[in-house]
């Protein structure tokens, strides 16, 4: 699949945090926790580059992005592979800027990542290979995260 479903964006409203992949000029990979990732059209996802140095070097050079975005008590959520661009002052830099200020981001925002995205599947855990439910894999984990 390579649309962004009204399904999928209302998981990401509901979704704080999410991972993004990239591969530095020397190989190497990055992985970097990200909270502003946001689905801006049907093919486009955005996120904030608040603190993330090495994320927008890496995509300087290498413009191949994974996401992945998952619920986590529920174990369910979506991997995201496309292209990335960095923007900043732009017209879509202001709207997408704006939109995150109008949504309680206060942090410095040094510019933004825009993701063509390329494909979309859907990710779960393995333990609804084994016939658990949705309710009880969100129990095991709220009881766990209480007692933590």
């Amino acid at each position: 699949m390579t649309t962004i479903t009204s399904e999928i964006k209302i998981f990401l409203n509901s979704q704080k945090l999410g991972y993004v992949a990239t591969v530095s000029s020397d190989g190497k990979p990055n992985i970097s926790p990200k909270g502003t990732i946001i689905a801006w059209s049907d093919n486009l996802l955005a996120f904030a580059n608040i603190r993330s140095p090495d994320t927008v070097m890496n995509l300087q050079n290498n413009p191949f992005v994974e996401i992945n975005v998952i619920d986590p008590l529920s174990r369910k959520g979506y991997l995201f592979i496309g292209t990335a661009k960095i923007i900043k002052n732009t017209p879509l830099y202001v709207k997408i800027l704006n939109h995150y200020r109008t949504n309680g981001i206060k942090s410095p925002i040094n510019s933004i990542v825009i993701v063509d995205v390329s494909s979309v599947s859907e990710v779960t855990s393995p333990l609804y290979d084994l016939g658990q439910t949705e309710e009880e894999i969100k129990l095991k984990w709220k009881l766990f995260f209480n007692n933590v």
